[in-house]
């Protein structure tokens, strides 16, 4: 069920960005009188189509939702009509061309201010950023931050929860830059400046990033009682009961739940004794963590138990990011700025040899995306289609043949010299383009494969 519900959200995300890329394309060629013959979401066999009474447009939703396409009235791909000649795309305006092919990136940018914008105004709850433990030898320890320090911005962008500091600092980490900080310690308001070049390749894959920068989030201390247990679970075995508290294990005292997990995790496969109250009373019992493994870690024990969460110490540490509908407008182009900038920073940087390859998602990637964005709430499934909206635009701006950019390339260097270029150099540059997008789709997926 997880499966069909994680293809589900990959498809409808995925499709109403190509459907917003493609309208770009569609409503600027419509106006600069270019006559569209198909407007199609998706690829191969036609599911759904109808033709427009009045435009003669036939709309189609097909089978393989991995792209679209705006087809458009064309000398170059067929005999045109001599009444309909001038609204063939080939004979407009090399301004009208621009502006008909950079539509499409154009659409996808904007559309991720306007998600953008509906996030900030619904509001994206989490933590307070306030800095927990600090993981020694890391920029994090260098720069003498503290536990319990609250950041208030990274590098002049406001940071109201613990997720919107890891969003401003992540992508800079990745490139190696430096990061400044304003701290509340205290009553006190202090600076420090986190330094990123110093990792290598391996330090800046995505699983290893949080721990290379050494943050993590505060937390509390938190009582070990149990809330929920897994029906068929190592800790209903062991006649775990909802509400035991956890007292002890092999003797070691276990005064948090943060305690009691480390203990668990670091025990997989090896019984253990737990001491814990329950109606007043203390009993011993003896579990046996389960081993899990994730890909290219250690096993981990669990035993299938959930915290009993204590709502008024939750509500002491939680925060909202929410603005309203004006200064959201503000906020959402800087935050769409920042990950466009970011994004082409990114693929300079891989390109360059400075940040690794391991950072490209495929398609799977991206549906787990889409699922988990999706089950946390409607402001991060805003956030996620934010992002991938501005992924789509700055990518198909890049100037690869095949794409977008290519073509605007091709219409620079028709501006310069006056003429188009020739078919034969099209034709290769489009082939060269095609074994570029092959072969970083290969990567992409060879890396969401390794994460399975």
């Amino acid at each position: 069920m997880d499966t069909l519900l994680t293809i589900i959200n990959f498809i409808v995300v995925l499709s109403l960005l190509i459907a917003v890329h493609e309208y770009g394309h569609f409503w600027v060629a419509r106006r600069c009188g270019v006559k569209v013959i198909r407007f199609s979401i998706g690829f191969g066999r036609a599911l759904w189509k109808h033709t427009g009474k009045v435009d003669g447009t036939e709309y189609v939703l097909a089978a393989i939702p991995l792209g679209g396409y705006v087809k458009m009235l064309d000398e170059r791909e067929g005999e045109v009509d001599p009444a309909e000649i001038e609204r063939a795309f080939n004979r407009q305006s090399l301004p009208k061309r621009f502006a008909i092919v950079s539509a499409g990136p154009i659409a996808n940018l904007l559309f991720a201010v306007f998600a953008y914008w509906l996030m900030f105004i619904n509001g994206v709850p989490g933590l307070k950023p306030l800095v927990g433990d600090i993981e020694p030898a890391t920029p994090a320890a260098v720069a003498e931050l503290q536990s319990g320090d609250q950041i208030t911005s990274v590098s002049g962008t406001t940071t109201p929860t613990w997720q919107a500091v890891i969003e401003a600092i992540l992508p800079r980490a990745v490139l190696g830059e430096q990061v400044n900080l304003q701290l509340l310690r205290g009553q006190q308001t202090i600076a420090k400046r986190l330094d990123f070049s110093g990792l290598n390749a391996d330090d800046v894959k995505a699983e290893n990033l949080a721990k290379s920068i050494g943050l993590q989030p505060f937390r509390p201390k938190i009582r070990p009682v149990i809330d929920t247990v897994v029906s068929g679970s190592a800790a209903e075995k062991a006649g775990i009961l909802s509400g035991d508290e956890i007292i002890a294990i092999e003797g070691e005292a276990i005064e948090s739940w943060q305690a009691f997990v480390k203990m668990i995790q670091k025990s997989a496969g090896r019984q253990l004794s737990i001491d814990l109250r329950r109606d007043g009373g203390v009993l011993q019992l003896k579990v046996m963590p389960t081993s899990h493994t994730a890909a290219e870690e250690k096993p981990v024990g669990k035993i299938g138990v959930s915290l009993f969460v204590d709502n008024e110490l939750f509500d002491q540490y939680r925060a909202d990011w929410r603005y309203g509908p004006i200064d959201a407008v503000g906020a959402a182009v800087q935050k769409s700025w920042e990950i466009g900038t970011l994004t082409l920073k990114m693929i300079g940087e891989m390109i360059m040899g400075r940040a690794s390859v391991d950072n490209l998602s495929g398609p799977i990637t991206i549906a787990r995306y889409a699922k988990t964005s999706a089950d946390a709430g409607l402001s991060q499934l805003l956030g996620f289609i934010a992002v991938i909206s501005i992924s789509l635009g700055v990518l198909n701006l890049l100037p690869i043949p095949v794409l977008d950019g290519g073509h605007l390339f091709f219409y620079l260097i028709e501006w310069i010299k006056g003429s188009p270029l020739s078919e034969k150099v099209e034709i290769i540059g489009q082939q060269v383009g095609m074994g570029l997008l092959l072969l970083l789709m290969s990567v992409a997926i060879y890396n969401d494969l390794v994460r399975l």
